[in-house]
């Protein structure tokens, strides 16, 4: 796994996984996870993780997106 963190913003991360992990494929973080949660619920995309609340202080989902991708989408907990 690496981390790359922007030294100007340390809230915008990109966090890359190896192939073989067993979670997502990558990661976006959003304002509003709830939002993005209903959107894609609306668009009929596949959740394959359901929206919940992490110990780590995320609320996150996964959805695989049209070429069978997992995505982590992600916002941080106040």
């Amino acid at each position: 796994m690496t981390f790359l963190v922007s030294r100007a913003n340390p809230t915008a991360q990109i966090i890359v996984l190896p192939a073989s992990s067993p979670t997502a494929d990558f990661s976006i973080e959003v304002a509003d996870v709830d939002a993005a949660h209903e959107a894609a619920v609306r668009r009929g995309d596949q959740i394959v993780y359901e929206l919940r609340d992490e110990p780590w202080g995320v609320r996150r989902f996964f959805v695989r997106d049209p070429n069978g991708h997992t995505v982590n989408i992600v916002s941080h907990r106040s």
